[in-house]
């Protein structure tokens, strides 16, 4: 039993901000209020001073497991999602080999049942990712799919898409869809601008790669009235598609990523590789325009796309060195610090699109606060310094913000009653 006692507990689902205590047992909150009275036997938790909030909700995590565990295991993923204050995530598909077999979906959420918080899977669209030929879908929402993504592999067909986007609305699932065109793309990783060209001498992935797949695959959903999220929003012209096509009333949602809102393609000049990522980094203009997004509730979703990869691997020549960025262990400060201080989202409303949006995309039973319902909670603190360290409890150490001033801490969290990260 935890009494957590004088905390600003923080609720985006009913907009609750008030100081007060709960009282936790098992893995439901017992009560709620001024004053609780708790047993003796029960472990205090003194949270003066500090924000309670639900525990943060990442619907785009990549485990790597099976095939790639030199970059990251379920289990390594599992205690770097706790440092960062989440309890519930959802993994991505492109292991090795695919999530497109039941088998392998049932096996990988087995193994993610060790773990003592909240990890679903989606399994693949197409079958390996060939673009073409449609996985089995209800065969693996069976298995424990919770929704269906070729993350990381475009879908060039639009004829295979409108086939799952109709697949996923008649079994009341959600695809979530990687959006570059390949064939506008001269070499991922990079932005295509004359910035780009010109530094690093490479033609890039510009705009129009991401804003044309977009343009053309919301249209195919608001056809077919399927749910259809698009990850990782990258350009200016990809937000205002966003905004046009949720007024026409078509049941599309977008996310971005701490690192596109945070950083601007000139920090591939300093950090390298470790600023490559899929899409990319792009114009401080588009970065304004994804705060626009996130300001007027265009974009619903903050998520970390987390993807590690070795040391050895982004070691490598700019050209081959794999795109992504650790992003669970640093995602809720970078919020509080490029969102939240610079006064472009309120607490609560950054809150909103780590907890309780997320978890309403996918019908998760987490992202909030109240008597009786669960005991995934995030305790941290909004305004404390501190410099991101050089070392995760990811196995991934690509970052680029390893040493930068940040606000905020996170001092613990807990999933179903248990604490699962306590900062030392």
């Amino acid at each position: 039993m935890l009494w957590i006692k004088n905390g600003r507990v923080m609720d985006p689902k009913t907009q609750l901000d008030q100081v007060m205590d709960l009282l936790i047992d098992g893995e439901k909150i017992q009560m709620m209020g001024q004053n609780v009275a708790a047993p003796k036997d029960a472990k205090i938790i003194d949270a003066t001073g500090k924000i309670v909030a639900p525990g943060l909700v990442d619907i785009h995590v990549h485990f790597r497991e099976p095939g790639q565990t030199q970059k990251e295991t379920i289990h390594t993923g599992a205690l770097s999602a706790a440092a960062g204050g989440f309890t519930t995530v959802v993994m991505m598909a492109n292991t090795r080999p695919v999530l497109s077999s039941a088998a392998l979906v049932r096996q990988t959420v087995q193994w993610a049942k060790k773990e003592p918080l909240h990890i679903y899977t989606v399994a693949s669209i197409t079958e390996n990712f060939d673009g073409e030929t449609l996985t089995d879908f209800e065969e693996l929402i069976q298995a424990g799919a919770v929704g269906f993504s070729d993350d990381g592999v475009p879908l060039k067909s639009s004829k295979t898409l409108r086939n799952a986007l109709k697949k996923a609305q008649r079994f009341g699932k959600m695809l979530s869809i990687h959006e570059e065109d390949p064939e506008l793309v001269g070499t991922l990783g990079f932005n295509g601008s004359q910035f780009i060209a010109s530094h690093c001498k490479i033609d890039g992935a510009p705009n129009v790669s991401e804003y044309s797949m977009i343009a053309r695959d919301m249209m195919l959903a608001y056809e077919t009235k399927a749910k259809l999220h698009i990850q990782h929003l990258s350009a200016k012209e990809s937000v205002d598609l966003v905004r046009f096509i949720k007024k026409m009333g078509a049941k599309v949602t977008a996310e971005v990523t701490p690192q596109h809102f945070s950083l601007t393609e000139a920090a591939v000049l300093e950090a390298g590789s470790y600023a490559k990522v899929n899409p990319p980094l792009r114009k401080s203009e588009d970065l304004s325009h994804l705060i626009e997004g996130l300001k007027d509730g265009t974009i619903d979703v903050i998520a970390t796309d987390h993807a590690p990869h070795t040391t050895a691997e982004k070691a490598q020549a700019l050209l081959k060195s794999p795109s992504g960025m650790v992003g669970l262990e640093t995602s809720l400060q970078l919020g509080l610090t490029h969102l939240v201080d610079k006064k472009h989202l309120t607490l609560m409303e950054l809150l909103e699109k780590m907890t309780w949006n997320p978890a309403q995309l996918y019908d998760f039973d987490a992202g909030y606060l109240c008597e009786n319902g669960p005991a995934d909670l995030v305790i941290f603190d909004s305004e404390k310094s501190s410099e991101i360290p050089d070392r995760f409890a990811s196995k991934g150490e690509n970052s680029p913000f390893v040493h930068q001033k940040v606000k905020g801490e996170i001092l613990m969290t807990i999933s179903s009653g248990a604490i699962i990260y306590e900062k030392k």
